[in-house]
């Protein structure tokens, strides 16, 4: 990706962003790195989940630095550190009170030490309270998209040529092809059971009988179908939804120095738009190059 692009937020589980330890450095100067999932994720920012179990200013009151741990309940734990670069993020920890439930947008940082233990952190660029409800649906949305990256993982150890070009002549796209081809050089097979109980467990924290058997495999040894976890949003309504948002950003720009960000959760929230999909839509019209931030909790229409 260029530099510049804004770079998408990936779903999630901690199971797969906390043995992500092989780093894609940068290939020049402001130009984004990676943290590579071994399910072949090519992790630069991340969308996750969970209730914020604690928080701790190891910093000073002037010039806080905060570190918190966030549980993601279907598999573990993920870290995250907030200083001076994150002046949203550190406001808003000041007024968030563990436990809570939050979810977070930021970017993924790794730390090798001596003895070559990689740990993997998330430096926020955004940290909110959200419901039940948006929890549930991240949890959704991330257990479709594990699910599928497992999927392409098994169909890509089938083939014979597991090259980028060897995985695009059968039809991956070349973002996937070359996640895939390097996570088999760098990690080999992965765990997949160990992926498997992630999603098993996001699903079982959605139904109402946590002990139903969710007819999923314990591995990935026999070939696997595709699940329908529920019905994937349509492109169509994805627009209708920008349509909706860029309506509301010239409704609640009143000033003309831009919306404010709460009025704008408030409004997108009374539309049926939830704070995480908000962000994943505001996101996708900055890259488009329609909106962008004019001062910090702001979003301005060009």
């Amino acid at each position: 990706m260029s530099a510049g692009t804004r770079e998408t937020a990936w779903r999630v589980f901690s199971s797969e962003l906390n043995t992500a330890s092989y780093e894609i450095k940068a290939e020049a100067e402001k130009m984004p790195s990676y943290q590579l999932s071994r399910l072949g994720a090519m992790i630069n920012r991340v969308l996750i989940a969970g209730v914020l179990t604690e928080k701790e200013n190891v910093g000073s009151p002037e010039e806080p630095l905060w570190r918190g741990r966030i549980q993601d309940v279907a598999s573990g734990t993920v870290y995250i550190n907030i200083g001076r670069y994150q002046p949203e993020a550190a406001a808003a920890m000041v007024d968030i009170e563990p436990p809570c439930l939050v979810a977070v947008v930021g970017k993924v940082k790794s730390y090798t030490t001596e003895d070559q233990r990689t740990y993997v952190s998330v430096r926020p660029e955004r940290i909110i309270p959200i419901d039940e409800n948006t929890q549930r649906e991240w949890l959704l949305d991330t257990a479709r998209s594990t699910w599928k990256r497992l999927v392409d993982m098994k169909t890509a150890m089938g083939t014979i040529d597991k090259s980028v070009a060897g995985l695009t002549k059968e039809g991956f796209s070349e973002l996937s092809a070359k996640g895939i081809s390097l996570a088999l050089e760098q990690y080999g097979m992965p765990d997949s059971a160990m992926f498997l109980k992630s999603i098993q467990a996001a699903l079982r924290t959605l139904l109402p009988d946590k002990n139903v058997d969710l007819g999923l495999p314990e591995d990935l040894s026999e070939n696997p179908e595709e699940i329908d976890l529920e019905p994937q949003s349509s492109g169509d309504d994805s627009e209708d939804k920008e349509e909706i948002v860029l309506e509301l950003l010239t409704e609640l720009d009143t000033e003309g120095k831009g919306a404010p960000r709460d009025d704008l959760e408030r409004r997108a929230e009374q539309e049926g738009i939830s704070s995480m999909e908000l962000e994943e839509i505001t996101n996708t019209l900055m890259d488009k190059g329609v909106i962008y931030e004019p001062n910090l909790r702001y979003l301005k229409r060009i």
